[in-house]
C-alpha cells in the first residue's frame, strides 16, 4: 500500500466512512480497482496535501462543482456532505455555491442552492 493511498483512506473514512466500499461496488467491476485510484489519487495525493485546510478544500471543491453546473449534482452532494464533515458551517457552504452566480451563472447557483438544501434535510 502506497503512503498516498494510505492518506486517502484515512481521510476519506474521516469524511465519509462509507465512501470507498461504495465507490467499489457501484464501479470495481466496470473499472477494476476504481475506487482505490479514486482514493489514492483525490484524497491522498489532493486534499491531503499542505497548504490548505481540509475545510478549505472543501468548499473549493463546492465552489468548483457549482459553478460545473447541474451534470456535477450528484458529485456536489456528496461533497456538500463531506464539507459538514470537515467543520465547515451551512452558512460558508451557502456562501460558497452563492459566490458562483457570479462566474457560474444564476442557474448554477440555484442547482447548487438545491443540492445544498436536500443535504441538509436529509441530516436532520
Amino acid at each position: 500500500m502506497t503512503s498516498s493511498l494510505e492518506r486517502g483512506r484515512e481521510l476519506a473514512r474521516k469524511l465519509n466512512p462509507d465512501l470507498e466500499p461504495v465507490l467499489s461496488g457501484r464501479y470495481d467491476d466496470l473499472v477494476p480497482e476504481f475506487a482505490e485510484s479514486l482514493i489514492e489519487w483525490a484524497y491522498g495525493r489532493h486534499y491531503a496535501r499542505p497548504g490548505l485546510d481540509l475545510k478549505t478544500r472543501q468548499l473549493c471543491t463546492i465552489a468548483a462543482l457549482t459553478a460545473l453546473g447541474a451534470q456535477t449534482g450528484p458529485q456536489l452532494k456528496i461533497n456538500i456532505a463531506h464539507t459538514l464533515a470537515a467543520g465547515a458551517s451551512r452558512t460558508e457552504i451557502v456562501e460558497a455555491i452563492w459566490q458562483m452566480s457570479v462566474y457560474g451563472g444564476l442557474p448554477a447557483a440555484i442547482n447548487g442552492l438545491n443540492a445544498a438544501m436536500e443535504v441538509f434535510e436529509a441530516q436532520e
